[in-house]
């Protein structure tokens, strides 16, 4: 279901409601415009269209208890040949509530249909009705539609251009999606005066393009732009995207450039730049920021416990790592599948196998449905054969057997490598 959001504020920072794009069969949310803004068509004309539909209409059910909520005993395609049978004119805000539904149920089919029906009717389109339109493809999955319609669009306006560059991203047409924000220098143009809070989601997506074909100079240049626009050194979330796209093309001296460089540093922040160098394996590095974070009073959550108890666990460092197991539970995170992951991967790779074993055991809480994570299972049986307990990996792999987990054939082959099996 799309979720609106009228109240956009004049600002570059995070976005009040940001678009999830994901693949067909998953949700989008976007900020919109309020329906009841929409200019009204007094007198449009009334042809009578006949739409397909696998929903045929119950002749039994009275008119005036019909309603255009009622989805279970109408489509969208019944219900406007309904007001064109009965000669009634069909206002923006209905199309608009048909698109929605179509959006929520992932139908791109019906969803023509009702576009069709609005060109076909003489109905000029909104730009709120086009962006719409515009969702409603891109959320099912339909690319070439909505460049089609994009195309098209003689006025775009940010979310427009967002929610075209994140379809791309999503549907991992990289390159167009750096097109598209190369178009005209689109940078410039719609977002340098832009009073609409789309930059922050723009940026995003851009960024995840340019990590998704390797493409640094484009990322290098968008960071600069935002520099020139002067709204970095206090937003957090573009601060969190740059570090994170920096640390993920692996130049953490860039990624800790922005990290110094940002006065405001929240949460989101530090842990990023944790996981950056965790991911990058600077496990000293970690382990000073999260100390320097510690010093500065910044909360942590379990996002940051677990990416310093595995760089605990990388260094051997057994003092530290009890530290922070200690600081899990201290602000109630000891329970996260992350967290008790880390500890039995951590206290495996110091050689405390029955502490690891420990946790492990906590990983399946009794009496609960929900099955103990992969990792933790994969972490466990890497933990007995690291420490030379062949014997006990043995076992273990029969009780993951039971269990019905599948170690990956790189560990399965190792185990059997050290175990002489």
């Amino acid at each position: 279901m799309i979720i609106l959001n009228s109240s956009l504020k004049p600002s570059y920072s995070k976005p009040t409601s940001i678009i999830t794009l994901h693949k067909p069969n998953k949700p989008i949310h976007i900020p919109s415009p309020p329906l009841q803004n929409l200019p009204l068509l007094q007198n449009p004309p009334k042809p009578k269209i006949h739409l397909k539909s696998t929903h045929p209409l119950n002749k039994n059910k009275k008119q005036n208890n019909y309603s255009i909520h009622d989805t279970e005993a109408a489509s969208a395609a019944d219900i406007l040949r309904l007001m064109d049978v009965l000669k009634l004119s069909i206002p923006h805000d209905v199309y608009a509530y048909l698109i929605k539904e179509c959006t929520h149920l992932r139908d791109a089919e019906t969803g023509e249909q009702v576009h069709t029906h609005m060109t076909k009717s003489g109905h000029g389109l909104t730009l709120l009705l086009a962006n719409r339109l515009l969702f409603m493809y891109v959320s099912c999955g339909s690319l070439d539609s909505a460049r089609e319609l994009f195309d098209k669009m003689i006025v775009k306006d940010s979310i427009s251009w967002a929610i075209m560059i994140a379809g791309c991203v999503e549907n991992e047409e990289y390159l167009e999606a750096l097109t598209l924000f190369r178009y005209k220098q689109m940078g410039y143009q719609c977002y340098e005066s832009s009073k609409e809070s789309m930059w922050g989601l723009v940026v995003d997506y851009i960024l995840r393009a340019c990590v998704g074909v390797g493409d640094y100079e484009v990322g290098k240049q968008v960071h600069g732009l935002v520099l020139k626009m002067n709204c970095f050194s206090d937003d957090v979330f573009l601060g969190s995207l740059f570090i994170n796209f920096y640390g993920k093309l692996g130049c953490v001296r860039s990624a800790r450039c922005v990290f110094d460089n940002m006065r405001l540093r929240d949460t989101v922040i530090w842990t990023t730049m944790i996981v950056v160098y965790s991911r990058e394996e600077h496990f000293q590095d970690v382990l000073e920021v999260f100390r320097e974070m510690g010093r500065v009073g910044s909360k942590k959550n379990n996002f940051t416990l677990s990416s310093v108890i595995r760089a605990c666990g990388r260094l051997g460092d057994e003092l530290s790592g009890r530290q922070i197991h200690g600081n899990a539970i201290r602000i109630g995170v000891e329970s996260d599948q992350f967290v008790q992951c880390s500890l039995v991967d951590m206290y495996g790779k110091c050689g405390l196998v029955k502490d690891a074993r420990k946790v492990f055991e906590l990983t399946k809480v009794t009496g609960s449905k929900k099955r103990r994570n992969d990792v933790c299972w994969n972490a466990m049986l890497t933990g007995y054969t690291q420490n030379g307990f062949y014997n006990d990996a043995i076992k273990f792999l029969y009780q993951m057997k039971s269990a019905g987990v599948q170690p990956p054939e790189s560990i399965l082959n190792q185990v059997r490598l050290d175990c002489g099996i």
